[in-house]
Protein backbone atom coordinates (compact mmCIF):
# COMPACT_ATOMS: atom_id res chain seq x y z
CA UNK A 1 0.00 0.00 0.00
CA UNK A 2 1.14 3.27 -0.87
CA UNK A 3 -0.01 6.58 1.46
CA UNK A 4 0.28 9.87 0.62
CA UNK A 5 -0.87 12.98 2.83
CA UNK A 6 -1.47 15.85 1.33
CA UNK A 7 -3.16 19.38 3.10
CA UNK A 8 -5.63 21.55 1.66
CA UNK A 9 -5.90 24.34 4.78
CA UNK A 10 -7.61 22.72 7.73
CA UNK A 11 -8.59 19.73 5.74
CA UNK A 12 -6.30 16.34 5.96
CA UNK A 13 -6.43 14.50 2.79
CA UNK A 14 -5.72 10.89 2.57
CA UNK A 15 -5.18 9.46 -0.64
CA UNK A 16 -4.86 5.51 -0.09
CA UNK A 17 -4.04 2.89 -3.21
CA UNK A 18 -5.58 -0.20 -2.08
CA UNK A 19 -5.85 -3.36 -5.26
CA UNK A 20 -6.08 -0.62 -7.91
CA UNK A 21 -8.80 0.93 -6.39
CA UNK A 22 -7.56 4.46 -5.10
CA UNK A 23 -9.39 5.87 -2.30
CA UNK A 24 -9.47 9.60 -1.76
CA UNK A 25 -11.36 11.97 1.50
CA UNK A 26 -12.69 14.47 -0.16
CA UNK A 27 -14.65 17.44 2.26
CA UNK A 28 -17.75 14.97 2.09
CA UNK A 29 -16.30 11.82 2.84
CA UNK A 30 -13.82 9.13 1.17
CA UNK A 31 -14.36 7.66 -1.98
CA UNK A 32 -13.26 4.74 -3.66
CA UNK A 33 -12.49 5.16 -7.44
CA UNK A 34 -11.24 3.23 -10.05
CA UNK A 35 -7.30 3.04 -10.71
CA UNK A 36 -5.06 1.76 -13.93
CA UNK A 37 -1.62 1.84 -14.58
CA UNK A 38 -2.23 5.14 -16.76
CA UNK A 39 -5.31 6.83 -14.69
CA UNK A 40 -7.30 7.38 -11.86
CA UNK A 41 -11.12 7.99 -12.56
CA UNK A 42 -14.04 8.84 -9.63
CA UNK A 43 -17.39 8.93 -10.84
CA UNK A 44 -20.92 9.70 -9.23
CA UNK A 45 -19.24 11.95 -6.22
CA UNK A 46 -22.05 14.10 -4.67
CA UNK A 47 -21.04 17.57 -4.63
CA UNK A 48 -24.73 19.31 -3.60
CA UNK A 49 -28.11 17.83 -1.79
CA UNK A 50 -30.71 16.22 -3.88
CA UNK A 51 -32.58 18.97 -5.33
CA UNK A 52 -35.98 17.18 -4.56
CA UNK A 53 -39.03 17.81 -2.58
CA UNK A 54 -38.60 21.42 -0.69
CA UNK A 55 -35.36 21.94 -2.86
CA UNK A 56 -36.74 21.60 -6.45
CA UNK A 57 -36.59 25.07 -7.47
CA UNK A 58 -33.90 26.29 -4.74
CA UNK A 59 -30.20 27.00 -4.58
CA UNK A 60 -28.04 23.92 -4.20
CA UNK A 61 -26.92 23.01 -0.77
CA UNK A 62 -24.43 21.33 0.48
CA UNK A 63 -24.44 17.15 0.58
CA UNK A 64 -24.73 15.11 3.70
CA UNK A 65 -21.41 13.87 4.83
CA UNK A 66 -20.21 10.15 5.21
CA UNK A 67 -17.50 8.72 6.63
CA UNK A 68 -17.45 4.97 5.46
CA UNK A 69 -15.86 4.87 2.15
CA UNK A 70 -18.03 5.31 -1.24
CA UNK A 71 -17.69 3.66 -4.11
CA UNK A 72 -17.26 6.14 -6.89
CA UNK A 73 -16.24 3.32 -9.80
CA UNK A 74 -19.90 4.01 -11.33
CA UNK A 75 -21.66 7.24 -12.85
CA UNK A 76 -24.56 9.22 -10.66
CA UNK A 77 -27.89 9.32 -12.01
CA UNK A 78 -28.69 11.66 -14.73
CA UNK A 79 -30.59 14.78 -14.28
CA UNK A 80 -34.86 14.30 -15.07
CA UNK A 81 -34.97 14.69 -18.72
CA UNK A 82 -37.32 12.97 -22.06
CA UNK A 83 -34.86 11.80 -24.92
CA UNK A 84 -32.76 13.63 -26.68
CA UNK A 85 -29.18 12.88 -28.76
CA UNK A 86 -27.62 11.07 -26.41
CA UNK A 87 -28.38 7.97 -23.86
CA UNK A 88 -31.51 7.10 -22.46
CA UNK A 89 -34.46 9.70 -20.47
CA UNK A 90 -34.49 9.64 -16.83
CA UNK A 91 -36.94 10.78 -14.36
CA UNK A 92 -34.37 11.12 -11.60
CA UNK A 93 -33.59 14.55 -9.71
CA UNK A 94 -31.27 12.97 -7.15
CA UNK A 95 -28.53 13.90 -9.93
CA UNK A 96 -26.26 16.79 -9.09
CA UNK A 97 -23.21 14.32 -9.03
CA UNK A 98 -19.59 15.34 -10.89
CA UNK A 99 -16.86 12.52 -12.11
CA UNK A 100 -13.49 13.40 -11.93
CA UNK A 101 -9.65 12.13 -14.17
CA UNK A 102 -6.68 12.21 -13.88
CA UNK A 103 -3.22 10.49 -14.95
CA UNK A 104 -2.50 7.95 -12.55
CA UNK A 105 1.45 8.84 -12.49
CA UNK A 106 2.42 11.21 -9.35
CA UNK A 107 2.68 15.23 -10.76
CA UNK A 108 5.68 17.02 -9.62
CA UNK A 109 3.37 19.96 -8.89
CA UNK A 110 -0.73 19.95 -8.68
CA UNK A 111 -2.04 19.84 -12.27
CA UNK A 112 -4.40 22.01 -14.02
CA UNK A 113 -8.21 21.84 -13.47
CA UNK A 114 -10.60 21.42 -16.22
CA UNK A 115 -14.32 21.70 -15.24
CA UNK A 116 -16.67 20.40 -18.59
CA UNK A 117 -20.02 21.46 -18.83
CA UNK A 118 -22.20 19.58 -21.40
CA UNK A 119 -24.26 20.69 -23.91
CA UNK A 120 -27.90 19.42 -24.87
CA UNK A 121 -29.92 22.00 -25.11
CA UNK A 122 -30.26 22.53 -21.33
CA UNK A 123 -32.75 19.61 -22.06
CA UNK A 124 -31.09 16.38 -21.94
CA UNK A 125 -27.12 15.17 -21.49
CA UNK A 126 -25.39 14.14 -18.40
CA UNK A 127 -21.62 15.00 -17.88
CA UNK A 128 -20.89 11.14 -18.10
CA UNK A 129 -21.52 10.97 -21.67
CA UNK A 130 -18.21 12.37 -21.95
CA UNK A 131 -15.16 9.76 -21.16
CA UNK A 132 -12.15 13.19 -20.75
CA UNK A 133 -9.15 9.99 -20.61
CA UNK A 134 -7.16 11.40 -23.75
CA UNK A 135 -7.19 14.47 -22.42
CA UNK A 136 -6.09 13.98 -18.78
CA UNK A 137 -3.67 11.38 -20.12
CA UNK A 138 -2.32 14.00 -23.19
CA UNK A 139 -2.53 17.03 -21.20
CA UNK A 140 -1.26 15.69 -17.64
CA UNK A 141 -4.13 17.20 -16.35
CA UNK A 142 -7.13 16.42 -14.14
CA UNK A 143 -10.75 16.67 -16.05
CA UNK A 144 -13.57 17.09 -13.67
CA UNK A 145 -17.29 16.33 -15.41
CA UNK A 146 -20.53 17.58 -13.67
CA UNK A 147 -24.50 17.05 -14.10
CA UNK A 148 -26.51 20.24 -13.65
CA UNK A 149 -30.50 20.40 -13.12
CA UNK A 150 -32.12 20.74 -16.83
CA UNK A 151 -35.38 21.46 -18.51
CA UNK A 152 -37.91 22.68 -16.08
CA UNK A 153 -36.09 21.45 -13.03
CA UNK A 154 -32.88 23.73 -14.41
CA UNK A 155 -34.88 26.88 -15.72
CA UNK A 156 -38.17 27.31 -14.29
CA UNK A 157 -39.04 30.91 -13.22
CA UNK A 158 -42.03 32.03 -11.18
CA UNK A 159 -42.58 34.62 -9.01
CA UNK A 160 -42.49 33.37 -5.55
CA UNK A 161 -39.04 32.15 -6.45
CA UNK A 162 -37.55 35.38 -6.99
CA UNK A 163 -34.07 36.07 -7.96
CA UNK A 164 -33.20 32.42 -8.40
CA UNK A 165 -35.90 32.10 -11.31
CA UNK A 166 -34.47 30.65 -14.17
CA UNK A 167 -30.81 30.22 -12.70
CA UNK A 168 -30.98 27.01 -10.70
CA UNK A 169 -28.36 25.08 -13.92
CA UNK A 170 -26.64 27.76 -13.17
CA UNK A 171 -26.13 27.53 -9.35
CA UNK A 172 -25.50 24.39 -9.98
CA UNK A 173 -22.48 24.86 -12.08
CA UNK A 174 -21.23 27.61 -9.64
CA UNK A 175 -21.97 24.50 -6.65
CA UNK A 176 -19.39 22.18 -8.68
CA UNK A 177 -16.94 25.13 -9.29
CA UNK A 178 -16.81 25.34 -5.40
CA UNK A 179 -16.48 21.75 -4.70
CA UNK A 180 -13.50 22.17 -7.47
CA UNK A 181 -12.01 24.83 -4.74
CA UNK A 182 -12.53 22.89 -1.72
CA UNK A 183 -11.15 19.63 -3.06
CA UNK A 184 -8.89 19.90 -6.35
CA UNK A 185 -5.67 19.14 -3.92
CA UNK A 186 -7.08 16.04 -2.91
CA UNK A 187 -7.16 14.34 -6.67
CA UNK A 188 -3.94 16.08 -7.77
CA UNK A 189 -5.20 19.11 -8.57
CA UNK A 190 -4.83 23.43 -8.77
CA UNK A 191 -7.92 25.12 -7.33
CA UNK A 192 -5.95 28.38 -8.39
CA UNK A 193 -5.53 26.76 -12.25
CA UNK A 194 -9.04 26.20 -12.84
CA UNK A 195 -10.42 26.29 -17.08
CA UNK A 196 -14.37 26.37 -17.32
CA UNK A 197 -14.96 25.05 -20.18
CA UNK A 198 -17.91 23.65 -22.64
CA UNK A 199 -20.12 23.14 -25.74
CA UNK A 200 -23.33 24.29 -26.81
CA UNK A 201 -25.54 24.63 -23.87
CA UNK A 202 -22.41 24.23 -21.82
CA UNK A 203 -20.82 27.25 -23.89
CA UNK A 204 -23.79 29.07 -23.26
CA UNK A 205 -23.39 28.31 -19.77
CA UNK A 206 -20.21 29.48 -19.50
CA UNK A 207 -20.84 32.63 -21.15
CA UNK A 208 -23.35 33.07 -18.24
CA UNK A 209 -20.57 32.07 -15.90
CA UNK A 210 -18.34 35.06 -17.50
CA UNK A 211 -20.95 37.66 -16.40
CA UNK A 212 -21.78 36.33 -13.10
CA UNK A 213 -20.29 38.14 -10.03
CA UNK A 214 -20.98 35.59 -8.04
CA UNK A 215 -18.65 33.04 -10.07
CA UNK A 216 -15.89 35.48 -9.55
CA UNK A 217 -12.70 33.56 -8.52
CA UNK A 218 -14.12 29.96 -9.31
CA UNK A 219 -12.05 29.56 -12.38
CA UNK A 220 -9.36 31.73 -14.00
CA UNK A 221 -10.07 30.18 -17.98
CA UNK A 222 -12.49 30.10 -20.32
CA UNK A 223 -12.69 27.54 -23.32
CA UNK A 224 -16.17 28.21 -24.96
CA UNK A 225 -17.34 26.16 -28.24
CA UNK A 226 -19.94 26.31 -30.28
CA UNK A 227 -21.98 29.06 -28.99
CA UNK A 228 -20.91 32.89 -28.86
CA UNK A 229 -21.84 35.15 -26.03
CA UNK A 230 -23.50 37.24 -28.93
CA UNK A 231 -24.88 34.35 -30.65
CA UNK A 232 -28.93 35.38 -31.73
CA UNK A 233 -31.18 34.13 -34.46
CA UNK A 234 -33.99 35.21 -36.61
CA UNK A 235 -37.55 33.72 -36.95
CA UNK A 236 -37.60 29.92 -37.50
CA UNK A 237 -33.59 30.46 -38.78
CA UNK A 238 -32.25 27.89 -35.56
CA UNK A 239 -35.19 25.45 -35.37
CA UNK A 240 -38.98 25.30 -36.75
CA UNK A 241 -41.36 27.85 -35.24
CA UNK A 242 -38.60 29.57 -32.94
CA UNK A 243 -38.95 33.40 -32.95
CA UNK A 244 -36.16 35.22 -33.37
CA UNK A 245 -34.42 35.87 -29.72
CA UNK A 246 -31.00 34.57 -28.20
CA UNK A 247 -29.96 31.71 -25.36
CA UNK A 248 -31.11 33.83 -22.20
CA UNK A 249 -34.73 35.84 -21.37
CA UNK A 250 -35.26 38.27 -18.74
CA UNK A 251 -36.56 37.40 -15.84
CA UNK A 252 -39.51 39.22 -15.90
CA UNK A 253 -40.49 37.08 -19.70
CA UNK A 254 -39.27 33.73 -17.41
CA UNK A 255 -41.18 34.04 -14.15
CA UNK A 256 -44.17 35.36 -16.20
CA UNK A 257 -43.65 31.69 -18.26
CA UNK A 258 -43.73 29.51 -15.45
CA UNK A 259 -46.80 31.78 -13.91
CA UNK A 260 -48.54 30.57 -17.11
CA UNK A 261 -47.49 27.00 -17.05
CA UNK A 262 -48.44 26.86 -13.50
CA UNK A 263 -51.99 27.41 -14.26
CA UNK A 264 -52.30 25.16 -16.75
CA UNK A 265 -50.77 22.33 -14.38
CA UNK A 266 -53.59 23.32 -11.86
CA UNK A 267 -51.40 24.96 -9.58
CA UNK A 268 -51.69 28.18 -7.71
CA UNK A 269 -48.40 28.22 -6.21
CA UNK A 270 -44.78 26.77 -6.01
CA UNK A 271 -45.65 24.30 -3.38
CA UNK A 272 -48.55 22.53 -5.45
CA UNK A 273 -45.84 22.18 -8.04
CA UNK A 274 -43.46 21.08 -5.76
CA UNK A 275 -45.86 18.33 -4.83
CA UNK A 276 -46.60 17.26 -8.47
CA UNK A 277 -44.23 14.09 -9.76
CA UNK A 278 -41.35 14.02 -12.34
CA UNK A 279 -43.48 12.97 -15.05
CA UNK A 280 -45.93 15.39 -14.93
CA UNK A 281 -43.19 18.52 -14.87
CA UNK A 282 -40.21 16.77 -17.35
CA UNK A 283 -42.05 17.17 -20.79
CA UNK A 284 -43.04 20.93 -19.73
CA UNK A 285 -42.15 24.02 -21.53
CA UNK A 286 -39.24 25.92 -20.26
CA UNK A 287 -37.16 29.23 -20.27
CA UNK A 288 -33.59 29.24 -21.21
CA UNK A 289 -31.30 31.07 -18.56
CA UNK A 290 -32.52 34.28 -16.84
CA UNK A 291 -31.22 37.45 -16.68
CA UNK A 292 -32.01 40.38 -14.49
CA UNK A 293 -31.25 37.60 -11.69
CA UNK A 294 -28.84 37.12 -8.25
CA UNK A 295 -26.61 34.99 -10.49
CA UNK A 296 -27.07 36.69 -13.90
CA UNK A 297 -27.95 40.36 -13.44
CA UNK A 298 -27.63 41.29 -17.46
CA UNK A 299 -27.95 39.37 -20.61
CA UNK A 300 -24.26 38.00 -21.43
CA UNK A 301 -24.22 39.93 -24.42
CA UNK A 302 -24.41 43.64 -22.74
CA UNK A 303 -22.04 42.25 -19.68
CA UNK A 304 -19.56 41.65 -22.69
CA UNK A 305 -20.00 44.99 -24.48
CA UNK A 306 -20.16 47.09 -20.97
CA UNK A 307 -16.57 45.33 -20.10
CA UNK A 308 -18.68 43.76 -17.11
CA UNK A 309 -17.08 40.13 -16.86
CA UNK A 310 -14.66 38.25 -15.56
CA UNK A 311 -11.51 39.19 -17.04
CA UNK A 312 -9.48 36.16 -17.71
CA UNK A 313 -8.19 34.53 -20.83
CA UNK A 314 -10.26 32.93 -23.27
CA UNK A 315 -10.05 30.45 -26.17
CA UNK A 316 -13.37 30.47 -28.12
CA UNK A 317 -14.90 28.83 -31.64
CA UNK A 318 -17.47 27.44 -33.89
CA UNK A 319 -17.32 24.54 -36.79
CA UNK A 320 -17.19 25.40 -40.18
CA UNK A 321 -21.11 24.08 -41.03
CA UNK A 322 -22.50 24.71 -37.41
CA UNK A 323 -26.04 24.86 -38.49
CA UNK A 324 -26.08 21.93 -40.63
CA UNK A 325 -26.78 19.99 -37.76
CA UNK A 326 -30.27 22.09 -36.76
CA UNK A 327 -30.97 22.22 -40.45
CA UNK A 328 -31.35 18.58 -40.57
CA UNK A 329 -33.87 18.14 -37.71
CA UNK A 330 -35.86 20.23 -39.68
CA UNK A 331 -39.29 18.50 -41.44
CA UNK A 332 -39.74 17.84 -45.00
CA UNK A 333 -36.30 17.00 -46.29
CA UNK A 334 -35.07 16.60 -49.16
CA UNK A 335 -36.12 20.75 -49.23
CA UNK A 336 -37.70 22.01 -52.33
CA UNK A 337 -36.74 25.40 -53.46
CA UNK A 338 -40.72 26.58 -52.38
CA UNK A 339 -39.39 25.43 -48.99
CA UNK A 340 -36.35 27.30 -48.68
CA UNK A 341 -37.75 30.57 -50.16
CA UNK A 342 -40.35 30.33 -47.69
CA UNK A 343 -37.57 29.65 -44.97
CA UNK A 344 -35.75 32.96 -45.52
CA UNK A 345 -39.22 35.33 -46.27
CA UNK A 346 -40.01 33.81 -42.57
CA UNK A 347 -36.64 34.33 -41.56
CA UNK A 348 -35.67 37.86 -43.41
CA UNK A 349 -38.98 39.27 -44.64
CA UNK A 350 -38.55 42.09 -47.50
CA UNK A 351 -34.82 40.97 -47.50
CA UNK A 352 -35.12 37.01 -47.93
CA UNK A 353 -34.35 37.80 -52.02
CA UNK A 354 -31.18 39.17 -51.39
CA UNK A 355 -30.19 36.28 -49.09
CA UNK A 356 -31.35 33.82 -51.45
CA UNK A 357 -29.41 35.77 -53.88
CA UNK A 358 -26.32 35.36 -52.17
CA UNK A 359 -27.00 32.05 -51.13
CA UNK A 360 -28.30 30.13 -54.18
CA UNK A 361 -29.89 27.35 -54.03
CA UNK A 362 -27.37 25.74 -57.41
CA UNK A 363 -24.09 27.21 -55.63
CA UNK A 364 -24.50 25.19 -52.21
CA UNK A 365 -26.00 21.88 -53.09
CA UNK A 366 -29.61 21.85 -52.58
CA UNK A 367 -32.34 23.76 -50.50
CA UNK A 368 -31.31 22.67 -47.63
CA UNK A 369 -27.34 23.25 -48.24
CA UNK A 370 -28.33 26.71 -48.86
CA UNK A 371 -30.53 27.41 -46.16
CA UNK A 372 -28.14 25.43 -43.36
CA UNK A 373 -25.06 27.36 -44.91
CA UNK A 374 -26.78 31.10 -44.65
CA UNK A 375 -27.78 30.40 -41.08
CA UNK A 376 -24.26 28.79 -40.23
CA UNK A 377 -22.52 32.66 -41.33
CA UNK A 378 -25.63 34.59 -39.66
CA UNK A 379 -26.36 32.47 -36.47
CA UNK A 380 -22.97 31.48 -35.70
CA UNK A 381 -19.99 32.62 -37.85
CA UNK A 382 -20.86 36.55 -37.64
CA UNK A 383 -21.77 36.17 -33.88
CA UNK A 384 -18.38 34.68 -32.66
CA UNK A 385 -16.84 37.59 -34.86
CA UNK A 386 -18.44 40.09 -32.77
CA UNK A 387 -18.24 38.04 -29.36
CA UNK A 388 -14.05 37.82 -30.12
CA UNK A 389 -13.93 41.88 -30.69
CA UNK A 390 -15.68 42.19 -27.44
CA UNK A 391 -13.36 40.02 -25.47
CA UNK A 392 -10.44 40.82 -26.61
CA UNK A 393 -11.12 44.52 -26.09
CA UNK A 394 -10.77 43.21 -22.50
CA UNK A 395 -8.73 40.13 -22.20
CA UNK A 396 -6.32 37.75 -24.45
CA UNK A 397 -8.43 36.00 -26.34
CA UNK A 398 -7.40 33.23 -29.45
CA UNK A 399 -10.21 32.02 -31.74
CA UNK A 400 -10.74 28.61 -33.99
CA UNK A 401 -12.67 27.25 -36.46
CA UNK A 402 -13.31 23.26 -36.17
CA UNK A 403 -12.87 23.04 -40.07
CA UNK A 404 -13.02 18.95 -40.54
CA UNK A 405 -16.07 18.33 -42.83
CA UNK A 406 -14.97 14.22 -43.15
CA UNK A 407 -15.12 13.65 -39.10
CA UNK A 408 -17.84 11.94 -37.65
CA UNK A 409 -21.41 13.96 -37.13
CA UNK A 410 -24.49 13.91 -34.12
CA UNK A 411 -26.70 12.88 -36.57
CA UNK A 412 -27.41 11.33 -40.10
CA UNK A 413 -27.41 13.48 -42.72
CA UNK A 414 -30.62 13.27 -44.19
CA UNK A 415 -31.86 13.26 -48.04
CA UNK A 416 -30.58 16.51 -49.58
CA UNK A 417 -27.59 17.06 -47.06
CA UNK A 418 -23.92 16.37 -45.95
CA UNK A 419 -23.29 16.93 -42.52
CA UNK A 420 -19.60 18.60 -42.86
CA UNK A 421 -18.65 20.15 -39.59
CA UNK A 422 -21.47 21.10 -38.14
CA UNK A 423 -22.50 21.34 -34.40
CA UNK A 424 -20.70 19.10 -32.09
CA UNK A 425 -18.59 17.97 -34.62
CA UNK A 426 -15.27 18.80 -32.59
CA UNK A 427 -16.51 16.50 -29.45
CA UNK A 428 -15.31 13.45 -30.93
CA UNK A 429 -11.62 14.62 -31.60
CA UNK A 430 -11.68 15.88 -27.76
CA UNK A 431 -13.15 12.97 -25.67
CA UNK A 432 -14.65 9.96 -26.09
CA UNK A 433 -18.07 10.45 -26.39
CA UNK A 434 -20.72 7.78 -25.13
CA UNK A 435 -23.64 8.35 -27.53
CA UNK A 436 -23.27 8.66 -30.74
CA UNK A 437 -19.59 6.43 -30.73
CA UNK A 438 -17.08 8.20 -33.53
CA UNK A 439 -14.67 6.36 -35.38
CA UNK A 440 -11.40 9.16 -36.38
CA UNK A 441 -9.08 7.94 -39.06
CA UNK A 442 -5.22 7.94 -38.05
CA UNK A 443 -5.30 11.36 -39.07
CA UNK A 444 -8.47 12.55 -37.40
CA UNK A 445 -6.88 10.88 -34.32
CA UNK A 446 -3.55 13.37 -34.84
CA UNK A 447 -5.65 15.80 -35.13
CA UNK A 448 -7.46 15.88 -31.80
CA UNK A 449 -4.24 14.57 -30.12
CA UNK A 450 -2.82 18.49 -31.46
CA UNK A 451 -6.61 19.71 -30.20
CA UNK A 452 -5.97 18.38 -27.05
CA UNK A 453 -2.36 19.92 -26.33
CA UNK A 454 -3.61 23.26 -27.78
CA UNK A 455 -6.78 22.83 -24.98
CA UNK A 456 -4.57 21.61 -22.21
CA UNK A 457 -1.43 24.09 -22.76
CA UNK A 458 -3.97 26.88 -22.93
CA UNK A 459 -5.80 25.80 -19.15
CA UNK A 460 -2.14 25.40 -18.19
CA UNK A 461 -0.43 28.96 -19.23
CA UNK A 462 -3.77 31.22 -20.65
CA UNK A 463 -1.93 30.78 -24.37
CA UNK A 464 -2.52 27.46 -26.26
CA UNK A 465 0.73 27.37 -28.06
CA UNK A 466 3.77 24.13 -27.77
CA UNK A 467 6.51 22.99 -28.67
CA UNK A 468 5.62 21.50 -31.73
CA UNK A 469 2.42 22.78 -32.68
CA UNK A 470 1.69 25.01 -35.53
CA UNK A 471 1.59 29.09 -34.26
CA UNK A 472 -1.69 30.11 -32.83
CA UNK A 473 -2.02 34.01 -33.22
CA UNK A 474 -4.16 35.87 -30.78
CA UNK A 475 -7.62 37.28 -31.85
CA UNK A 476 -8.59 38.68 -34.33
CA UNK A 477 -6.77 36.29 -36.03
CA UNK A 478 -8.58 32.83 -35.93
CA UNK A 479 -6.96 29.48 -36.62
CA UNK A 480 -8.52 26.46 -38.46
CA UNK A 481 -8.25 23.51 -37.30
CA UNK A 482 -8.16 20.40 -39.58
CA UNK A 483 -6.57 17.21 -40.46
CA UNK A 484 -4.96 18.87 -43.45
CA UNK A 485 -4.39 22.10 -42.23
CA UNK A 486 -3.54 23.89 -39.25
CA UNK A 487 -3.49 27.88 -39.70
CA UNK A 488 -4.78 30.74 -39.81
CA UNK A 489 -8.49 31.65 -41.72
CA UNK A 490 -10.10 34.73 -42.42
CA UNK A 491 -13.51 34.41 -40.61
CA UNK A 492 -15.28 37.22 -41.64
CA UNK A 493 -14.31 36.11 -45.73
CA UNK A 494 -15.25 32.81 -44.54
CA UNK A 495 -18.99 33.68 -43.24
CA UNK A 496 -19.45 36.70 -45.42
CA UNK A 497 -20.24 38.97 -42.62
CA UNK A 498 -19.94 41.79 -44.88
CA UNK A 499 -22.45 40.98 -46.38
CA UNK A 500 -24.70 39.83 -43.34
CA UNK A 501 -24.02 43.02 -41.62
CA UNK A 502 -26.12 45.03 -43.94
CA UNK A 503 -29.21 42.43 -43.49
Amino acid sequence: MALSVMTLGALTTTVAEAGGSPVVRTDSGPVRGVGTGEYRSFHGIPFAAPPVGDLRWAPPRSPEPWTAVRDASKPGPRCAQEAGLGPAPSDNEDCLYLNVISPAKPARKPRPVLVWVHGGSFTYGAGSDYDFKRMALGGDVVVVTVNYRLGVFGFFGHPELGRDSGVFGLQDQQAALRWVQRNARAFGGDPGNVTLFGESAGSMSACAQLASPSAAGLFHRVIIQSSPCTLNWPDGGFVPGLPAGTPYLSRTDVEAMGADAAGKLGCADVACLRRLPVKALVNQPFAPPAFGTGLLPEHPAEALKAGRFARVPVLTGITRDEARMFVAMYPGHPFTEQQYQGLLRTAFGEKAPLVAARYPSAKHGGPSMAFADAMTDRIWGCTQLETERLLRERTRTFGYEFADRDGPSLLPAPPGMSMGASHGAELAYLSDVVAPPAELTPAQRELGARMIRYWTAFARTGDPNGEELPKWRPSPRTQSLAPDAIGPVDLAAVHDCRFWAGI
